[in-house]
């Protein structure tokens, strides 16, 4: 069987293999990425939460899902195994009583204090390879694209 090189014109084309560099790129980041992640026993949504509760103090389900760019639904599951396995409380919010307050517990604290400062060290790793003015520009381009 034969290759057929088809051309959707010089622009388009262009897009669509800036669209797969970007594709692969993103995949080959995030794999690098969650090595450290997998290294604090923990899931990576688990540990955005964390890291999310780490820096921000505690919050509200909906803003937490919000934040880590989650479903509702799926968030529900993450935050029941961080209660679960003593990570996360929950509580009832004093200011409106329908509303959960998620809270690390010292051993979620322990666990993101300990771990996070490797995972930042694995990400600059990573990103070492740009040049200030790269990771710069690298930056304004990626919002100029989502739209930011």
């Amino acid at each position: 069987m034969e290759n057929k090189k088809i051309s959707y014109g010089k622009e388009k084309d262009l897009s669509l293999k800036t669209l797969i560099a970007l594709s692969r790129c993103y995949q080959d980041v995030h794999k690098k990425e969650t090595r450290t992640i997998k290294m604090a026993g923990v899931t990576v949504s688990q540990f955005a939460v964390l890291e999310l509760l780490y820096h921000k103090g505690d919050m509200r389900v909906c803003e937490i899902t919000e934040k880590v760019l989650s479903t509702a639904g799926n968030m529900t599951v993450i935050i029941e195994n961080l209660v679960k396995d003593d990570l996360v409380t929950r509580t009832i919010d004093d200011n409106d009583r329908r509303v959960n307050l998620i809270s690390l517990t010292e051993k979620g604290r322990k666990i993101i204090s300990d771990n996070f400062p490797v995972h930042v060290d694995n990400i600059n790793e990573i990103f070492s390879i740009l040049s200030t003015d790269e990771k710069e520009n690298l930056l304004k381009l990626l919002k100029k694209l989502s739209g930011v």
